[in-house]
């Protein structure tokens, strides 16, 4: 009986150890949940109610991207056709100039038969070098101008070959050529092969329509078939002197307005050009720019639209956005007051105060000098306080510190606190400005600046 009750008492004890157990066991690990818990909610509600401050990589370049526009170009252009019937053989290249007078094709009512043609080690370089630089450059969207290179390669080769076919002149005054009649041009010029339409345009009657490109067909010219007389046959570009015209916006006009020469950038190959620039009203009663070129047009003398950019944003430096400017007051000192002194060449400035038994003295004192403008230093106004007295060096002139003036500058980042940079300003809009290279105190590019600088104050440590 006194066995079972002890055992019985000895089971209740073990019963409330292990309870006690599982209750602190319990507890310790509710606190520490707790605890992880509430530094999470603190954490969170100090990140909510911070001041967030962003920084900005400072980049190069110029202020804003220069306009794009498609450009519709128009020549001096004639339209050459047949005078008679027959099949044509040609010998004036693509884009290529032509003397007046100078053989362009002839024509005969049978076709040329083919030559057995050599050519030297030199011209089949060059024609390699042709047939590459096509390759490399060919657009499927654009399969005409495989055409146009065909015929171009053959009229390379008949000019390599320096072929010998006897020339004579027919009673009537023809010039023949074998069996066939060679066919002049009427001026000097450069020879095409393709027409689109636009060789009769005219500028006085422009539209948006002019500028539809899906609307827009080239056709070539070239053909072994028999054409007929007055049949088109090639298109002769009579004057160096071309023009582009482009659409404009409002803005655009505010913007371009004053202009009469504007620099050009063709995207095809990246050459630029000046064009002299009029602002004109189409038929549609909207506005176009007219860019007006003597020069170049070889390069661009089968294109009808031009991809080109409007070169006017010339400025360029460090890019920085508006809201990073800040403008820190600093203490100015007449330069004649600035003298070397110290252990060192450093400038810096003597100034006076009174030692420990009254008496006057001076001291020369190192300082960071931000600017010097219109005969004044902009110095540190933590190196001073207002009512200092500055001495000129080997003189009785004497300068007391008060007057204050501002610089505009930012915030550096790289530190990881608030480092006030000077700044330049060559160009500014509403949301960005552009700044100088290279200042004394300055920033460069890739450095990390505070977004904001009303964010922040100047030291404050940021991370």
């Amino acid at each position: 009986m006194a066995t079972s009750k002890k055992s019985k008492t000895q089971k209740t004890v073990k019963k409330k150890r292990s309870d006690i157990r599982h209750l602190f066991s319990l507890n310790i690990g509710t606190i520490i949940f707790g605890a992880i818990f509430l530094y999470m909610v603190i954490t969170v509600i100090l990140y909510l109610t911070a001041t967030h401050i962003s920084s900005y990589q400072v980049t190069a370049g110029p202020l804003a991207k220069n306009q794009t526009y498609t450009a519709l170009a128009l020549r001096s252009e004639q339209v050459m056709t047949a005078d008679t019937s027959g099949y044509l053989t040609y010998y004036g290249r693509e884009n290529s100039k032509v003397k007046k007078n100078g053989v362009v094709y002839s024509i005969g009512e049978t076709q040329a038969e083919d030559e057995n043609i050599s050519l030297t080690d030199a011209a089949l370089a060059k024609i390699r070098s042709q047939m590459s630089k096509f390759s490399s450059s060919f657009d499927s969207t654009d399969f005409h101008d495989l055409y146009s290179f065909k015929y171009d390669l053959e009229g390379g080769i008949l000019q390599y070959s320096n072929i010998s076919i006897p020339v004579t002149t027919t009673n009537g005054g023809n010039t023949t050529l074998g069996s066939q009649t060679i066919c002049t041009a009427p001026a000097d010029g450069m020879v095409l092969y393709t027409v689109d339409g636009y060789e009769q345009f005219d500028p006085a009657t422009l539209t948006a329509a002019a500028f539809d490109e899906r609307s827009y067909e080239r056709v070539s010219l070239k053909t072994k078939d028999r054409v007929t007389a007055g049949d088109k046959v090639y298109k002769l570009i009579t004057s160096e002197d071309w023009s582009l015209y482009i659409p404009l916006s409002d803005k655009q006009i505010v913007q371009l307005n004053a202009r009469t020469q504007i620099r050009v950038k063709f995207l095809k190959d990246n050459a630029t050009q000046v064009a002299d620039f009029t602002i004109l009203t189409g038929t549609d009663g909207a506005y176009y720019g007219k860019l007006t070129f003597s020069s170049g047009l070889i390069r661009y003398a089968n294109d009808r639209f031009l991809d080109i950019e409007l070169v006017t944003n010339t400025k360029s430096g460090l890019k920085i956005p508006v809201s990073s400017i800040v403008n820190k007051a600093f203490y100015v000192i007449p330069e004649e007051f600035a003298t070397q002194g110290g252990d060192s060449s450093n400038t810096g400035f003597l100034r006076e105060f009174k030692d420990k038994s009254g008496n006057t003295t001076s001291e020369f004192l190192t300082t960071t000098i931000y600017e010097n403008k219109d005969g004044k230093y902009y110095v540190e106004m933590s190196d001073f306080e207002k009512g200092d007295v500055i001495l000129k060096s080997d003189s009785s002139d004497r300068y007391i510190i008060g007057e204050t003036d501002t610089l505009e500058g930012v915030y550096s980042m790289n530190r990881g606190y608030a480092v006030f940079r000077k700044v330049a300003i060559i160009d500014k809009n509403e949301e960005y400005c552009i700044v100088e290279k290279g200042t004394s105190f300055g920033i460069a590019q890739f450095d990390h600046i505070v977004l904001d600088s009303s964010t922040v104050k100047e030291q404050e440590v940021i991370y």
